[in-house]
This record gives C-alpha cells, sequence and structure tokens, in this order.
C-alpha cells in the first residue's frame, strides 16, 4: 500500500468517526419522536454536558518531552455520576468521544445502571510507545482531569488499547492527587487493586450472553453455526475463545492489519497462543486477506468487534450473513443499517450487545463501596440476568414500536436520562 492510499484511507476512517456523533444524533431524535418528548429533550441530550480537552506534555525515553491531546467527555450525569472508558488511539477525534459517550449513557438507562455516560481518550499510538511511556502518559491524563473525574463524579474504565495496568497507573496517580485510597475511581482495575472478578472478560461475555438469547429466540444451535469475528483485541479474542469451545464454527478473525478466513474453521486456541499483546496474529501468515474481504465471506452469525464504521454504504449490500451482533462501539453506519434490514438481516446494536463492560464495571464500583468482594459465578450469573433482561426489554420494545432494535435500543435507553433530567427539574414537559 502506498503513502497517498494510506491518507485516503486513513482520511476516510476519521470521516466515518466524525460521522458518529451525527449518526447518533439522528436516532436520538427518531427515539424522541417516537416517545412524543418535546423539542427541549432532544436539544438537551444530543451533546455532552461536559466536553474538556487537554495537553499533556509526556517526557519520552529519547528525552525529548512530546505534547498528546486528550479528552474527556461527560454526556448525562442526571441518573448519576458518569461512566465511560479511555481509549488510546491514533484516530481518537472530540466528535467520535462525544459520541461514545452518549452511546454509554444510552448503555446505562438500557441496563438500568445508576450512571450516565462519559468517555475519554489520547491520541497516540500505544503500539510504538515503551510501557514508561505509557505509563507517564497515564499519569499525565489523570492530572489533567483530575478535577472533573472521581468515584462520585465520573469513573473511567479500559477500553481500546488500554488495559489493567494502565488503570492501574491512573489510580495511583488520582490517590497521590487527593491523598486518600479511592478503589472506586477507576474499574477494570488488577485484582489486587480492588478490580472485580470477571471484569476481563465481560463485554465478551455480555456479547456471547447475547448471542445465545438470539439464536435460542431463531431457533438456531449455536454449535451449528458458522461466525466470523472482525476484531481479535479483548472482546474479540475471549468471544472467538467461547464460540470455539461451545462447538460453533470460527471461520474467520480479523486484526488491524488483516484477516484469517477458513471455511472449515480456524485453530482459535493456536491463534490465540500467537498474537501479540494487541491482539495481532494476521501478520504471521501469508494467506492473510483483507478486513473488507474477511466481513464480506459468507456466514451465519457476523460479529464486528474492533472500530466504528466498518459496515457502510459501500459494502451493507455485500455482506452475507443472517445476523450481525455489534461488539464494537459504531461498527455500522446509519446508511448501512437501512440496507440491512431491507435485506432482512437482524443488526442486534452496540448499545445492547457490548454492555457487559459497563455492567461489570458498575459491579466493581458496587464491591469496591462495599468493600465486599465476590466470586466469578457471582459476577457471571449477575451479568446474564442484565443481559437478559436488557435484551427482553429492547426486543419488547422493537415489538411494540415496529421499529428495529437499534431504534428500540435508543428508545429504551433515553427514558430513564430524561426522566431522571425531568425530576431533578432540569427539563420541564
Amino acid at each position: 500500500m502506498t503513502i497517498d492510499s494510506l491518507d485516503v484511507k486513513k482520511k476516510e476512517v476519521t470521516e466515518e468517526k466524525d460521522n458518529s456523533l451525527l449518526e447518533f444524533q439522528e436516532t436520538l431524535k427518531e427515539a424522541v419522536d417516537i416517545l412524543n418528548y418535546p423539542p427541549q429533550v432532544f436539544e438537551f441530550l444530543k451533546k455532552p454536558l461536559r466536553f474538556l480537552e487537554v495537553s499533556i506534555p509526556v517526557k519520552m525515553d529519547n528525552g525529548q518531552t512530546e505534547i498528546f491531546q486528550g479528552y474527556r467527555a461527560q454526556h448525562n450525569d442526571a441518573a448519576g455520576p458518569t461512566k465511560g472508558g479511555i481509549r488510546f488511539h491514533p484516530d481518537v477525534t472530540p466528535e467520535e468521544v462525544k459520541a461514545l459517550a452518549g452511546w454509554m449513557s444510552l448503555k446505562c438507562g438500557i441496563t438500568n445502571l445508576p450512571y450516565g455516560g462519559a468517555k475519554g481518550g489520547i491520541i497516540c499510538d500505544p503500539r510504538k510507545m515503551s510501557l514508561d511511556e505509557l505509563e507517564r502518559l497515564s499519569r499525565g491524563y489523570v492530572r489533567a482531569v483530575s478535577q472533573i473525574v472521581g468515584p462520585t463524579k465520573d469513573i473511567p474504565a479500559p477500553d481500546m488499547y488500554t488495559n489493567s495496568q494502565i488503570m492501574a497507573w491512573m489510580l495511583d496517580e488520582y490517590d497521590h492527587i487527593r491523598e486518600f485510597d479511592s478503589p472506586s475511581f477507576i474499574t477494570g482495575k488488577p485484582i489486587a487493586l480492588g478490580g472485580s472478578m470477571g471484569r476481563e472478560t465481560a463485554t465478551s461475555k455480555g456479547v456471547l450472553y447475547t448471542l445465545q438469547i438470539v439464536c435460542e429466540k431463531r431457533k438456531l444451535e449455536l454449535k451449528d453455526t458458522k461466525v466470523i469475528i472482525q476484531g481479535f483485541g479483548n472482546v474479540g479474542s475471549y468471544l472467538a475463545l467461547y464460540l470455539h469451545e461451545l462447538g460453533a464454527k470460527v471461520i474467520g478473525i480479523g486484526d488491524v492489519l488483516g484477516g484469517l478466513y477458513d471455511e472449515n474453521g480456524l485453530d482459535i486456541p493456536y491463534l490465540l497462543e500467537s498474537r501479540d499483546s494487541f491482539g495481532i496474529v494476521s501478520n504471521q501468515f501469508s494467506n492473510s486477506i483483507s478486513n473488507q474481504e474477511l466481513l464480506e465471506k459468507e456466514c451465519d452469525i457476523l460479529i464486528p468487534a474492533a472500530i466504528s464504521g466498518v459496515i457502510n454504504k459501500h459494502n451493507a449490500s455485500k455482506i452475507n450473513c443472517q445476523i450481525v451482533i455489534e461488539a464494537a462501539n459504531g461498527p455500522t453506519t446509519k446508511e448501512a443499517l437501512g440496507i440491512l434490514d431491507e435485506r432482512e438481516i437482524l443488526v442486534v446494536p452496540d448499545i445492547l450487545a457490548n454492555a457487559g463492560g459497563v455492567v461489570v464495571s458498575y459491579f466493581e464500583w458496587c464491591q469496591n463501596n462495599q468493600g465486599y468482594y465476590w466470586t466469578e459465578e457471582e459476577v457471571d450469573t449477575r451479568l446474564k440476568e442484565k443481559m437478559t433482561q436488557s435484551y427482553a426489554n429492547v426486543y419488547n420494545t422493537a415489538e411494540k414500536y415496529n421499529v428495529n432494535m437499534k431504534t428500540a435500543a435508543y428508545i429504551e435507553g433515553i427514558q430513564k436520562l430524561a426522566e431522571a433530567s425531568r425530576l431533578r427539574g432540569w427539563l420541564k414537559y
């Protein structure tokens, strides 16, 4: 691939991310209108209550100081403190962070958590940074946003290219600033620092439980299905392993560099052992294909589990599956969703399917506040109950209003936000 084509590709990715806020707002408007809320509800919820942009100076290993741009969006705190992950990625944009914060608010409404949504991001490429540089960047971000975050204000968590070690550094920095131990400041921590059993696998487990419900309703045997997972990071890799263990045939996986496909099924345990710390494995095989080719391969279930906008107007007509389960945030554009609806391909939306992460983050926060910790079995049981009830609510709403699952999820998600805002006196209707 030439430098020019790489620049074009990056421009397309940025445009998709910038469109994510507009698409969030368009579907939000549809849900508000269906519920007969006054226009002020949409105007209030269409963008974050607060948005902070920060500059983070970091001394690099070569002795030079580099300035990184970071963001924190707090969408709505009427129902409780805001909650949302922090992503480290070279393509982070303000618009993307704002949209992700809005989606997190909806997830909390769908799953009936006492939170509003938030999101953070730093423009960086962690794959090109040392551990020491990542630690200095993580601590610098906490110092920059410390005035607006906290255990009863805004609780961060891991997201794309961040993990429990980064959460540990951030917790330590916050404790130094506040001068007391605050385990409930951040979730997704290591177990030794107050993390929850089952948190690392929570998003994957939530997607799996959702998929099992879908298969049950459609009378599909999961063990007989062919599955493609586009994305092999934390969510996609665990999901691939769970499906493999349950007997499903995972015929394709993708990472940031490309995809692997075998119609007879991939050796998932071997691929998990072979991948690097960023979930990249396709570069080790000469027969890898592009992610675009992977998305268009025939399968029963397609699970985009990487970045936003991968199913769009250019390829929606070529998607060849019965069911799309959105494990990533915003992987299907609004225009593409319309095409898939016309083709009668079921799309289970991200704000429902991947809500397991925030659900178990909530469990971790509860455990930190109580000083009492649950077993992994207790966590999984409660997560499955939450996901099952949430799916039933969204499914029933879709039936009631004769809308697709995404619109139904928005309807479910905004009702608690709107009611909490009304009861506080912020909205009058």
